[in-house]
């Protein structure tokens, strides 16, 4: 949960899905629907669906893996996952490098060399757990992004950035894609308690409004907002519709229901445009 996502955020998300799936059986004999519904609001819904298939694969073995080639074999696990569980978790001397290390070691090194290498020569292979958390822990609080915190830092003398004034330009940045701006609207149609939603085509596995569609009948604007997934910036309008039969692909779902399905973002967010109107319902 903690890939690409603030722990503030995931908090409560952690606290939910432990409560629903206590353990890898749990979880393994879940529903995609009661899956993604725990998930719903984190993204990156693979990450969901990963997690579910190692804990199966951790069902069929009997047991959590011990070593680093099992443990990489999960679905989902990559290689600074699998070295960070080995090493904390059963002491094995493999050097874990998420991007914090990733930008100490480039900053120690001023950019040169691989970082995974480095890393790996660099680890106290006594205390593997302890020089793995020691780095990230480094990198999350003293060498920061923006401002590094040099006059404060344990290894500043080893330091070559440090040395030679480079640090801030270190780790040299990626090139981000260009952000794409779309525009679409969505539509909350509704019928004797019942609200029409689609399969998402943004988030495979979730339900969402409709946008626009030949026989559906749009009325009043119910509000707008903006919402990215990765670089793609969406700005939806949001509009009361009617429409007659669905048609395939469409569902009719009770409003009490809507808490119990796999709900896109973007229908949360356009269903928040509804209450926002003045509606009582939903």
């Amino acid at each position: 949960m903690l890939q690409q996502t603030r722990v503030a955020a995931v908090i409560p998300y952690y606290t939910r899905f432990l409560e629903k799936f206590p353990g890898t059986a749990a979880l393994a004999a879940a529903s995609e629907k009661a899956l993604l519904t725990m998930w719903s609001g984190l993204g990156y819904y693979s990450r969901a669906r990963n997690l579910q298939n190692a804990a199966r694969q951790i069902e069929e073995r009997g047991a959590f893996p011990s070593a680093y080639e099992d443990i990489r074999a999960l679905a989902g696990v990559g290689d600074y996952t699998a070295a960070a569980v080995a090493s904390i978790a059963f002491g094995l001397p493999y050097a874990a490098v998420d991007g914090n290390v990733r930008r100490v070691i480039a900053r120690l090194t001023n950019g040169k060399g691989d970082a995974a290498e480095t890393a790996e020569t660099l680890l106290d292979r006594k205390d593997p757990a302890r020089w793995n958390q020691a780095m990230m822990e480094l990198g999350a609080t003293v060498c920061l992004p923006r401002e590094p915190l040099c006059s404060v830092c344990p290894v500043a003398s080893s330091c070559e950035a440090f040395r030679h004034g480079t640090q801030r330009d270190l780790p040299l940045k990626r090139r981000k894609p260009e952000t794409i701006f779309l525009e679409r609207t969505l539509l909350v149609i509704r019928r004797n308690g019942r609200i029409l939603l689609t399969q998402s085509g943004r988030v495979k596995g979730f339900w969402d409004l409709p946008e626009p569609f030949e026989g559906a009948r749009i009325g009043a604007k119910l509000g707008e907002f903006r919402h990215a997934i990765t670089h793609r910036s969406y700005r939806f309008t949001v509009s009361e519709a009617v429409a007659g039969q669905a048609a395939p692909g469409f569902r009719w779902f009770a409003e009490k229901e809507i808490d119990k399905i796999p709900l896109s973002t973007a229908a949360k967010k356009g269903l928040r445009c509804l209450k926002m109107s003045g509606e009582t319902s939903l």
